[in-house]
Order: C-alpha cells, then structure tokens, then sequence
C-alpha cells in the first residue's frame, strides 16, 4: 500500500510565528533540522518547508498533533537530498514502511509531499 500527504506553508507566516515565540522551533524541530536550517542563506524557507513535510506525514500516517509529536518526523539532508524518518509513535502509527519525500520552495512558500510505501 502506498499513502500520501501533501501540504503547502506560508514562509512569512512561519517567520514571523518564530520569530514572536522564540521557543516554537524547540517544539517544531530536532536539534539537527535546527542546526541544517539555520546553516542555510535563508533558514525560513527551510524551516517552512520541514514543517510542510511533517504536516504531509501527518496526513500520511492520518493522524497528526497532539497523538504525534512534530519532533518523532524529521526530515535531515544526506547526500544532498532530503530523508525522512519517522521515530516514536510516528513510527508506531506508520507501521513498518519506507518514507519518501519531496520539499520544494518558492514565491513565499514551502511545499512537500510524503509517501509511505508500506514494506
């Protein structure tokens, strides 16, 4: 079985969401998202764009916050692509499955799409 997400976000919304609870990208994000995004020219399309891939996942998965933590779906750079994991109940409630994503951003907004190809 193949399940899909997708979801779209705002930049400037989530920018400015940060930027008025510095304590939001605890909550959003693992320390390693954290680290890959501030790392970038523009961290808040990347930030934008990570929140639009566990938002996807969410769907994916059907269940979303507050049954599933933002911080058990990250989504790390290897190898110059994005990878998606899944850590905690995400897991749990995915069951055994490989998860693919794609994130893309442009004119002020951030856009992923997450399948989970059930193994």
């Amino acid at each position: 079985m193949i399940r899909l997400g997708v979801d779209v976000v705002d930049i400037a919304r989530l920018e400015q969401r940060m930027q008025r609870w510095p304590r939001l990208a605890n909550r959003l994000f693992t320390q390693a998202e954290q680290v890959y995004c501030r790392g970038k020219p523009h961290p808040p399309q990347h930030f934008a764009a990570r929140v639009a891939a566990k938002e996807a996942a969410f769907k994916a998965i059907g269940k979303g916050w507050p049954k599933l933590s933002w911080t058990d779906i990250e989504v790390v750079s290897a190898a110059d692509k994005p990878v998606l994991t899944l850590a905690g109940k995400a897991a749990e409630e995915a069951g055994p499955c490989t998860p693919v994503v794609s994130l893309s951003h442009d004119a002020g907004v951030a856009i992923a799409a997450v399948l989970l190809l059930d193994a």
